[in-house]
């Protein structure tokens, strides 16, 4: 299997994309943060002493996907139509679903599973003092689409 993030000497670079065509993309990425059932009651309630954890962890799910390739260190930086988050409360946890849109010459799939690392992270920040046993699991890429632009 050839890798595509090193070169002829195993050395890591970044893929050249220079000859691929402008397309529109799109992504989508789950994973669940396991929180205690109390905890769940809080944040339903927004009674969390550092505010509306759905919304923060919202707002910062989708500054993770802008800034995706400053994390990621050979990842392009690609422009974002469209990042968004939804969270599903579950009888043990939180599922968040990200989905992400360009049109650009690469994929959106970093962009998407950035935005739900980054939303599980804000969410454990801000019930760290509440729960001790939290768990973010199962972070995948769900989905990924490519449109020929046609214009």
């Amino acid at each position: 299997m050839e890798l595509s993030h090193t070169d002829e000497n195993g050395n890591a670079r970044m893929v050249d994309i220079s000859d691929k065509g402008i397309v529109q993309r799109e992504a989508r990425a789950t994973g669940i943060i396991h929180l205690q059932p109390g905890t769940i009651q809080l944040i339903k309630d927004n009674c969390m002493k550092k505010g509306d954890v759905i919304s923060v962890a919202r707002i910062a799910g989708i500054e993770g996907a802008k800034k995706t390739s400053g994390l990621i260190p050979l990842c392009h930086n690609i422009p974002l139509n469209h990042v968004s988050l939804d969270f599903t409360i579950l009888e043990k946890g939180i599922m968040i679903t990200a989905e992400a849109k360009s049109e650009a010459k690469t994929g959106v799939e970093m962009e998407a599973l950035t935005a739900v690392a980054t939303a599980a992270l804000t969410i454990y920040d801000m019930c760290k003092g509440v729960d001790k046993s939290m768990r973010i699991t199962d972070i995948v890429l769900a989905r990924k689409v490519k449109h020929e632009i046609h214009h």
